[in-house]
């Protein structure tokens, strides 16, 4: 006999603080049962898709919740407000129970990541995302252009596939006959229901534009999440064992939005759309698996979205790395040493600086002793020092900020 899932309701005045944003160890999230709550940021880079207005059924606190990281917002009651209090451990339990709430917790965080990639993209990039077939082609030629003939040859075949009528069609097959001789990986077919794949280092498993309906469970290794824009390749994650990725084509049937390459030699599991459905109802761990993850990569854009408001381009490096310290949960306030998973280009490519401009910038930010390279990935000998640093320019833009506003008050 299965026992009653007991939740806790909880009631909150008009104008109370239910959240507030900063606030550490996030151990609950709640879903509003009766009454309006308002969301905010301290600093608002984009406003929410559908507004930061919240109703009945509506849900918050779930990002900070299920992924383990301070609050990245603030709740208040614009009414007296009756909520839902869901603690952490009692995510599993409620999926067996009701996997309706579950499917739109995850449904909404995956129009909710595609929304906040698309801003990001924005503002780092100053250009729109492509999430059409067309960006099949602009893959395919950016590759080609640095030779990596690998990589070109997928994303010019996926756009023949997916574009039999496109205006780039004659040009694409010129392409592809051209750089082939030079293609030592032609593009993987597996058989449909072949769940385990392996894939070789530097293996294209899908790109930018490439229609899909399957996620990815890395079984072993590792992979790397891209994007093309503005003819500059940027590394928006690098994942490992147990992370899951490609799951937004599969929720919304859209294109995807990120190229992913092997970034060493890699065995994934497949989870086709009709498989999903079923371990919605029979596998909850791995829901709330996919919940954390979720959760993680949108507290990690917001981060990102705020690095964008840094102006010094040395900074928002500095500030880049704390982010991927805080990711990996590294307490930077102990001194030890930590070397990240990538090196000083593709570290550019996160905050969008282009290669032209990097080269001075990796030069100025390599004279710190503390930072070194170990088989070409960043290397700092103490982790305290990428906080102080990012302090410091912090600390910095806010005493400029406020000299020309005391200027600007000065003269009027």
């Amino acid at each position: 006999m299965n026992t009653p899932l007991l939740l806790t309701f909880v009631n909150f005045k008009k104008n109370s603080y239910i959240v507030v944003e900063g606030k550490r160890n996030a151990d609950r999230f709640f879903i509003i049962r009766e009454g309006k709550v308002q969301i905010s940021k301290a600093v608002e880079v984009v406003e929410e898709e559908g507004g930061n207005l919240l109703g009945p059924g509506d849900f918050f606190s779930v990002v900070s919740t299920m992924s383990n990281h301070s609050h990245i917002e603030t709740a208040q009651a614009l009414t007296d407000v009756t909520l839902i209090s869901v603690q952490k451990e009692q995510y599993g339990e409620l999926i067996q129970k009701n996997t309706a709430v579950a499917m739109k917790i995850i449904l909404q965080f995956s129009r909710r990541m595609r929304y906040l990639d698309e801003a990001l993209t924005k503002l780092t990039l100053k250009n729109n995302s492509e999430d059409n077939v067309s960006q099949l082609f602009i893959v395919g030629e950016y590759y080609a252009k640095i030779s990596q003939f690998n990589l070109a040859y997928y994303a010019y075949s996926q756009y023949l596939k997916h574009s039999p009528r496109g205006v780039n069609f004659n040009a694409t097959r010129e392409r592809m006959m051209k750089i082939a001789p030079y293609v030592k990986s032609p593009p993987q077919v597996f058989p449909p229901n072949e769940s385990a794949r392996k894939y070789t280092k530097g293996t294209m498993i899908f790109s930018e534009g490439e229609p899909g309906d399957e996620l990815y469970i890395i079984q072993k290794g590792s992979v790397k999440i891209i994007k093309i824009a503005d003819n500059n390749e940027v590394l928006l994650a690098v994942l490992k064992t147990g992370d899951i990725f490609g799951e937004m084509a599969l929720l919304e049937s859209k294109p995807r939005t990120a190229c992913a390459v092997a970034y060493e030699d890699c065995m994934l599991l497949m989870v086709s759309r009709a498989n999903f459905a079923r371990m919605v109802a029979t596998q909850p761990q791995i829901i709330a698996k996919l919940t954390t993850l979720l959760s993680e990569r949108i507290w990690f854009i917001y981060k990102q979205i705020a690095n964008t408001l840094l102006e010094d381009p040395i900074g928002r490096i500095y500030d880049a790395l704390l982010i991927q310290l805080e990711k990996s949960r590294v307490d930077s306030n102990v001194e030890q040493s930590y070397i990240f998973d990538f090196g000083p280009n593709e570290l550019i490519n996160m905050v969008g600086i282009s290669p032209a401009d990097g080269t001075q910038l990796i030069r100025k930010f390599m004279n710190n002793r503390n930072i070194q390279l170990v088989n070409g990935k960043i290397c700092v000998l103490d982790v305290f020092e990428i906080a102080k640093q990012t302090q410091y320019y912090r600390n910095m833009q806010r005493i400029e900020k406020s000299r020309h506003s005391t200027a600007k008050k000065a003269r009027h």
